[in-house]
């Protein structure tokens, strides 16, 4: 459902993603994770059509993003890490406004806000200026104006930013049950144990190159680590390969 082939990105003289080359099988929870700094965002944005690549290509089912991007950005729901909404809207009015950006038929958005209102604990204040609604609120309309169209790939940057712990529980519960039904989850978190927790798939980026990648128990393997949390895993990959970069540097 999402591939990238050679996705590369520069910042002036900063190689911020260096020929990144992935591959999220449909129905999948992939998390992306890395040190701060090393491309996580970049690629976010990138696989959302935000930003242009310098080299190398996105394609979300089968489309590439440069050539069509309407056609990939119809079946894509974006989250961000920041919630920036329009705060004279009501949460109503931004979710029609999103749905009109879609296409969702007219017939039936009454029911899918009412739905995804109701499914976020929204639903008492639909009709409240969003400039009244905490930073967690915000975060949850996100999410529901994200899903309002049915998207099969819903592409998240840090989605468990401002939610408190039920939040964070029922948005894990809600995103396994998409992905059981074969939406496909691209996930970028620094919460390692959210990760471990959720994604079927992890790959690890550092200073732009993805160096490992697969489940938990692939990644054990590629760090050598018979036993440990993908905290520790991370720790031994991303400090072996900033030893390897200093070692062949000098």
């Amino acid at each position: 459902m999402i591939k990238t082939k050679n996705l590369t990105k520069r910042y002036g003289k900063t190689l911020a993603v260096d020929s990144l080359n992935l591959h999220v099988q449909k129905g999948t929870i992939f998390g992306f994770i890395g040190p701060n700094g090393a491309g996580k965002t970049t690629t976010i944005k990138m696989l959302g059509g935000l930003i242009e690549a310098d080299a190398g290509a996105v394609f979300i089912r089968g489309t590439d993003i440069k050539t069509a991007p309407e056609n990939a950005k119809r079946i894509i729901g974006f989250i961000p890490d920041r919630p920036y909404l329009y705060e004279k809207l009501t949460g109503m009015e931004f979710l029609k406004f999103t749905a009109d950006l879609y296409g969702v038929d007219e017939s039936a958005f009454s029911g899918k806000a009412k739905n995804v209102l109701e499914l976020f604990s929204l639903i008492d204040w639909k009709d409240e200026l969003i400039e009244a609604y905490s930073h967690g609120m915000r975060q949850r309309l996100i999410m529901a104006a994200a899903i309002l169209h049915d998207p099969e790939i819903i592409i998240v940057d840090e989605p468990m930013v401002g939610l408190d712990p039920a939040g964070i529980k029922m948005v894990k519960k809600l995103f396994r049950q998409l992905a059981d039904t074969g939406v496909t989850f691209f996930i970028s978190t620094h919460t390692l144990s959210m990760a471990q927790d959720l994604c079927d798939y992890i790959g690890i980026i550092h200073r732009g190159k993805l160096i490992a990648t697969g489940t938990l128990d692939d990644l054990k393997t590629q760090a050598q680590a018979r036993s440990g949390d993908l905290e520790a895993v991370f720790l031994k990959l991303t400090r072996e390969n900033s030893f390897s970069e200093r070692y062949h540097s000098v």
